[in-house]
């Protein structure tokens, strides 16, 4: 079935291939991938974790392949000023929305609801193709989750999308 399995993640400086993922993707425990290559094999890590741009996945045969953030339709957010923008990554975080955080910009995952709701901000917003890496958790680890992540808490989020 695979080539090898992933039980590690390490460097990525002998890299004998890539595999491209996006950001759902670059956060697993165990699946069956292919290679950019068209090699398949099992990653099966301890734990579910993020890939990160990167980051080597070290294969029981001791090859390397280089995790490679794929391109994605995000909107990249940009406000009238640093207070602005503060209040915009305020208004993102209260929907629990995945977003990564430039000096002058948020890029979120697109979303006309989303857009939409900037632009009635302020904001400026810009549809474009890129690799989609957001913050991690509140801790310093983990994910951020938005509003389909597979399990119900017992909390009232007091808004509709």
């Amino acid at each position: 079935m695979s080539q090898g399995v992933v039980q590690s993640i390490g460097p990525a400086d002998d890299a004998m291939g890539t595999v491209t993922l996006d950001y759902d993707a670059r956060f697993r425990r165990r699946i069956v991938l292919t290679s950019d290559q068209g090699m398949p094999f099992m990653l099966d890590l301890p734990t579910a974790t993020e890939l990160k741009e990167g980051d080597g996945l070290i294969l029981d045969t001791g090859q390397v392949l280089r995790v490679v953030a794929a391109l994605e339709d995000v909107m990249e957010v940009r406000a009238t000023s640093p207070h602005h923008l503060m209040r915009t990554a305020w208004h993102i975080g209260n929907r629990h929305l995945p977003c990564e955080i430039h000096g002058d910009r948020l890029v979120l995952r697109w979303d006309h609801v989303i857009a939409e709701m900037l632009e009635q901000l302020g904001c400026t917003v810009a549809r474009v193709k890129k690799p989609f890496q957001p913050e991690g958790g509140a801790y310093g680890h983990g994910r951020t989750h938005g509003h389909d992540h597979g399990h119900s808490h017992g909390h009232n989020h007091g808004h509709s999308h």
